[in-house]
């Protein structure tokens, strides 16, 4: 069983996005707790996080609820100053999860900024994860693949198997694989035979017990570009097959599958096509 939703807006307060996702017909969603283009925010109100709840309760349990944290935040900064001021912010979203009841936060590894090694950027990825782990309890650090612009980490399965290695609690670290991501990175999804090999890869280097959600996109560049830019699902350089392919498979039954394709006006629509391949 799939579940399918998208990353809906949690504009007037938290509770409002469950609304957003019910709204189009999903039955799953991601949301931003907090703004995700600023470093603070004012904490979540009691009566937010009552209403949250609520607005949750009988729709969405928290295993289909994929919250994602701020872009600011580099988990693998190379200088102090921008490592703990992203370290800060990081727990304080796992915190805000904890308040709500959520169970996974979603983010970007981190970038090394040309100022340390791959390897000292992966490691100081997992330590601010540790350091998460430790201040917080049962939510789990859901890592997502990265499309490897710039010096971003994480567009090799071996970057993210590499940061899984180095923390302590293996229970509560996850992978969320963008489709998007993935092409871009320059492993191919196109045609059942590549889209096989891909997520056989995948599973060889990473595990599917690590896999805890996925962004469901299609792609406005072409495979290996290492250019993070999403299209609506067929109307990319991915083209429809690759989620034919994927709602077939029983291997991403039970985990959040959130689109973050570029039109709101046609998230229904794409739920309903989704959907109708799974038939």
């Amino acid at each position: 069983m799939k579940t399918i939703g998208a990353h809906v807006s949690a504009s007037g307060g938290v509770e409002n996005a469950p609304l957003n996702a019910k709204a189009i017909g999903a039955d799953a969603f991601a949301l931003f707790t907090k703004n995700q283009k600023q470093w603070a925010a004012a904490p979540l109100s009691d009566e937010s996080i009552k209403s949250f709840k609520q607005n949750c309760r009988n729709t969405f349990a928290p295993e289909q609820i994929l919250p994602h944290d701020s872009y600011l935040i580099n988990l693998g900064h190379p200088e102090t100053e921008g490592l703990e001021k992203s370290r800060t912010a990081f727990l304080d979203e796992m915190k805000r999860c904890e308040q709500l009841g959520l169970d996974r936060l979603n983010f970007h590894p981190g970038s090394h900024l040309d100022k340390c090694s791959e390897s000292e950027c992966l490691a100081l990825i997992a330590e601010s994860i540790n350091l998460a782990l430790a201040g917080t309890k049962g939510v789990i650090a859901v890592i997502e693949n990265t499309a490897g612009q710039g010096t971003n980490m994480g567009h090799r399965f071996e970057h993210l198997a590499g940061i899984i290695e180095q923390v302590k609690d293996k229970t509560r670290v996850g992978i969320c694989i963008d489709t998007c991501h993935t092409f871009a990175a320059g492993y191919d999804l196109r045609t059942e035979k590549t889209f096989a090999a891909t997520f056989e890869e995948f599973g060889k280097v990473v595990g599917f017990q690590h896999l805890e959600g996925m962004h469901i996109n299609d792609s406005k560049k072409d495979l290996g570009t290492r250019v993070d830019r999403h299209e609506s699902l067929g109307k990319g350089f991915i083209g429809i097959d690759c989620f034919r392919f994927l709602m077939s498979d029983e291997r991403f039954n039970g985990i959040p599958l959130i689109l973050e394709t570029p039109d709101p006006a046609i998230w229904a629509d794409e739920i309903k096509l989704l959907r109708s391949f799974e038939q």
